[in-house]
């Protein structure tokens, strides 16, 4: 063999090992503290959502949590439960424990949605505000915050109710104390500062159920409206396959990752599934690496 020739083998080995290292160190394996779980509890959890690091979409993750079989939505007032998500609609529906219902009420916090965060509310939700002092600026005829054409409606409706009493009014007492909100930013952002409004309280009222005219069949709760646009084919292939998906990488934005579905986990509930590795997006030409059911 010609010097000419060991000198191009020579040359392509290294350049050929090069390119091999710079392949396998764009592999970011999740952490093994990172398992995953298809349920929280009783509730489904599907992507975007996860149950723990690594699971779900990182813009989420920060949102929402499954602790101790509760899952739970975080935002700058409290913590909330989540009793419901329904996945074909994008919404889910939150659960204030000071919030008051027709059975419970009492002097409850504020609630405000993150403006940056990927939630709305949904045009479903009917804020109610009680106790509210007479020169609350709720009341103020020239900011037209009270919505006075559902006003007789909900605040009698929810007067009636012996709850009311834990708020130290009595059953059936005047609604000049009551107002159904209207705030004048419903898109982006959304805060309700009680003590600003001079209210005791407040309830949601996302559905009346077809029983308009039984407060105690109201179904109350925060329904929120979450952005779907992170669902991938990526993600919605391997979740049809049995696994789930999750993210993976340092980046900002990491590239998705399937997880093989392993033994039934302890603790979360549900099936457990482990964690495996991905190329990222750029190392391999959004080629990924899918591991649903155990089989690769």
């Amino acid at each position: 063999m010609s010097s000419a020739s060991d000198a191009w083998i020579f040359f392509y080995i290294p350049l050929f090992l090069s390119l091999l290292f710079s392949i396998s160190t764009a592999v970011h394996p999740i952490s093994q503290n990172g398992t995953c779980y298809d349920t929280c509890g009783t509730i489904p959890v599907k992507f975007p959502f996860g149950t723990g690091f690594g699971c779900g979409h990182p813009e989420f993750a920060r949102y929402v949590r499954c602790n101790s079989g509760a899952l739970e939505f975080s935002t700058g007032t409290g913590i909330y439960t989540i009793s419901s998500i329904d996945y074909p609609s994008n919404t889910l529906i939150v659960e204030d424990p000071l919030m008051s219902t027709c059975s419970s009420m009492q002097n409850s916090g504020s609630f405000s949605l993150d403006r940056a965060s990927p939630f709305t509310l949904t045009g479903d939700n009917i804020f109610v505000l009680l106790g509210c002092s007479t020169t609350s600026p709720v009341f103020d005829p020239n900011e037209d915050l009270c919505d006075r054409g559902s006003v007789t409606r909900v605040c009698r409706g929810l007067y009636s109710c012996k709850g009311v009493s834990g708020i130290g009014l009595p059953q059936n007492a005047p609604i000049a104390t009551c107002c159904v909100y209207e705030s004048p930013i419903q898109l982006a952002g959304y805060t309700l500062d009680l003590p600003k409004l001079q209210c005791s309280s407040y309830t949601s009222v996302y559905s009346f159920g077809g029983n308009e005219g039984d407060p105690m069949k109201w179904k109350f709760g925060i329904s929120l409206q979450y952005n779907g646009s992170y669902y991938s084919n990526i993600c919605k292939d391997c979740e049809t396959s049995g696994g789930l998906c999750g993210f993976a990488g340092m980046g900002r934005i990491p590239p998705p990752v399937a997880l093989d579905k392993g033994m039934p986990g302890a603790g979360q509930g549900g099936q457990k599934f482990k964690s495996t590795s991905v190329m990222t997006e750029d190392a391999f030409k959004s080629v990924w690496t899918r591991i649903a059911n155990g089989n690769s």
